[in-house]
């Protein structure tokens, strides 16, 4: 790995982002003696998406899409009636969801 001055690097940016692209070599640049940046040529991942790079990263344990608690410690399905074997009121809109009833 190759280390260069700042102001090196400012004098000739261009030449050295080809050299860069080119060869494919990291370049450390220092700024006072200390490193402040490194240069290296982009991923060469095969898609324009960056979350395929995780593709074949992730390990699934279990079942992803079903409820993480069980039914019976759900609070709004037991205020509901719905763990007993009933179904909520309809309310006075009826089960079409319109007014009263007579339309």
């Amino acid at each position: 790995m190759e280390t260069i001055n700042a102001s090196y690097f400012k004098a000739r940016c261009l030449a050295i982002l080809d050299r860069v692209r080119e060869t494919g070599e990291r370049i450390v640049i220092l700024k006072r003696g200390r490193p402040v940046a490194e240069l290296w040529p982009p991923s060469q991942a095969e898609s324009q998406h960056p979350q395929h790079e995780l593709k074949g990263t992730v390990t699934v344990v279990g079942d992803i899409v079903g409820p993480v608690v069980p039914e019976h410690h759900w609070d709004s399905l037991a205020s509901a009636g719905k763990l007993e074997g009933r179904t909520p009121d309809v309310g006075a809109r009826g089960r079409r969801g319109r007014g009263g009833g007579d339309e």
